[in-house]
């Protein structure tokens, strides 16, 4: 079984750019206004057409869960050396479990994150409601070396 995402794009070029990179494939299928990877790890089918939309709408996020904080750091180096702003966030009480985790947000908003998960907690109200709620474009962002912040 392999999952299907097909997401909105103002321009599939930007997008097709951002997730080679975040992926770290490149689409088997590309036209004017398409684009297909076909990922083996995650299993996914995702596709992108271009078209007018409304951003923000329901959408709250997407996410890569990986077996270790050693996984995340390998995607957000990847990442950064593709030329992704990520922002780190490491040890955060985040949906009621202690999580390490980075996000990138590609050309039209959509926010993703990489993620493992350290220990299930109790989480507080402030955190379970709060989290996953940051915006990488909107976080100040000190560019190093290697385009990443870190949030602790």
């Amino acid at each position: 079984m392999k999952t299907h995402l097909s997401i909105n794009v103002t321009n599939v070029k930007d997008s097709i750019n951002f997730y080679t990179v975040m992926f770290g494939v490149e689409p088997v299928k590309v036209r004017a206004d398409y684009a297909k990877f076909d990922i083996d790890n995650p299993r996914l089918n995702f596709t992108m057409n271009q078209q007018s939309f409304e951003r923000g709408g329901s959408l709250s996020h997407l996410g890569l869960q990986v077996e270790s904080t050693e996984e995340v750091l390998e995607m957000t180096e990847r990442w950064a050396a593709g030329g992704l702003v990520t922002l780190a966030e490491m040890k955060t009480d985040c949906c009621y479990a202690l999580q390490d985790k980075t996000w990138v947000q590609d050309p039209d908003g959509n926010r993703w994150e990489v993620f493992t998960v350290l220990e299930n907690t109790e989480g507080t109200e402030k955190t379970a409601s709060g989290c996953c709620s940051l915006s990488v474009g909107a976080v100040s962002i000190n560019r190093s070396e290697n385009n990443t912040a870190v949030v602790r």
